[in-house]
């Protein structure tokens, strides 16, 4: 690609950050209103489980296609598009009236994310490869600071009574009429074009990881699956382990999510100054070190900063697995991407059940001494990291 202006790649840069705050205030939003729409169908816990995991699967069955628009018109130009669909799906959630509406509303919803997620992250790695310095991080701290704003207005939409239909339309209306702005006209930049794609043949929708890249995937799987992890287990861990109360059990997500946050914030400089095999190692050390910390002395606070350690350790695999993929010298860009998420997303899905039931076959910290393990094959699996050989 020929050198690129610098005043593209900065209105770039800033693009993609907008799509980042896009996608994570419209998830952000939804999870803090699950509630509200479980109360107003009078869902049971176990149709609500269903629920959301046909909402992952949309996400799956999207991944491939998603893979293929980008490789052919252009990881700028098919984020602005499924950013503007994903934005209008939301409004479906809010209007459906039963619960097979629901589920089609759920399922469209997760597809249109998981659409947004491969193309955001493939435009996020063609701007990396312009800037002196790693990004990636930076674009992924970005998305949980749209969810921290998307989850913000649920708690005040849930204290003004705003059903979730007016609560979309009031919050994210105006989020994604500035974050689209800023991204549309950057999107149409001709730096950001597809390759040409010459006579090849059309190749296969679903494309698994090959090479090296079966070992990124393994990394992100075992990171999404801590994740996941933490989410839906980090509160009964709490709670089982050291006593306390309901209460004092859910600040232990929150210490998770605020050290990710601020360890994404750094992650990029680390990542310029060791390298991205090296950082991944010391992060499945960190990891590792704060799962056998919580597990193996059952005390509150000790748990929580072993929780705080999972959370830096946790933090950077993402973003490094994705600035990977987007650099594979056997995938295409879109390809690679969606490839990687399928593996990700998959861990994010099988972490709570397999979690679940280790608990329930043996202890709940045994289930958490797996995330150790896992954290641990994920320092040994670092070099796949580094940056194919030109």
């Amino acid at each position: 690609m020929p050198d690129t202006p610098a005043p593209t790649i900065l209105s770039a840069r800033n693009a993609v950050i907008a799509m980042f705050v896009l996608n994570g205030a419209l998830f952000g939003l939804w999870a803090s209103r699950i509630p509200t729409v479980s109360a107003k169908l009078s869902l049971d816990p176990g149709t609500l489980g269903l629920l959301l995991l046909l909402m992952g699967g949309g996400a799956i069955a999207a991944f491939p296609l998603a893979g293929r628009w980008v490789d052919r018109h252009g990881a700028a130009v098919t984020t602005v598009w499924i950013a503007t669909i994903h934005a209008l799906s939301i409004l479906g959630i809010g209007l459906a009236p039963t619960v097979l509406t629901l589920a089609a509303a759920l399922f469209f919803f997760g597809a249109t994310h998981g659409a947004m997620d491969v193309a955001m992250n493939a435009w996020a790695g063609a701007v990396e490869r312009h800037l002196p310095r790693p990004m990636m991080s930076r674009f992924h701290a970005s998305w949980s600071v749209g969810a921290g704003i998307g989850a913000a207005s649920g708690f005040g939409a849930i204290k003004l009574a705003l059903p979730l239909l007016a609560h979309s339309l009031l919050v994210i209306g105006p989020v994604a009429a500035l974050c689209l702005w800023l991204a549309l006209a950057p999107s149409r930049a001709p730096h950001w074009a597809p390759a040409p794609q010459g006579g090849a043949k059309p190749a296969p929708l679903f494309t698994l990881p090959k090479g090296p890249l079966v070992l990124v995937g393994l990394i992100a799987m075992c990171a999404s699956l801590g994740e996941g992890a933490m989410a839906d287990w980090g509160a009964i861990f709490l709670m089982t382990t050291t006593g306390v109360t309901e209460a004092s059990a859910a600040i232990g997500y929150a210490v998770f999510s605020v050290a990710m946050v601020i360890m994404r914030l750094g992650g990029d400089r680390v990542t310029f100054r060791y390298g991205p095999a090296r950082t991944a190692r010391l992060a499945g050390i960190i990891a590792a070190f704060g799962a056998g910390l919580a597990v193996g002395i059952a005390t509150y606070p000790v748990a929580l900063v072993g929780f705080a350690l999972m959370g830096v350790g946790y933090a950077v695999i993402m973003p490094l697995a994705f600035s990977r993929a987007t650099n594979d010298p056997i995938l295409s860009p879109g390809k690679a991407v969606a490839s990687l998420a399928t593996l990700g997303y998959g861990g994010l899905l099988m972490g709570p059940p397999v979690i679940g039931f280790i608990a329930e076959a043996t202890s709940i910290r045994v289930g958490f001494a797996v995330l150790m393990a896992l954290a641990v094959l994920m320092a040994t699996l670092a070099p796949a990291l580094r940056p194919p050989a030109p």
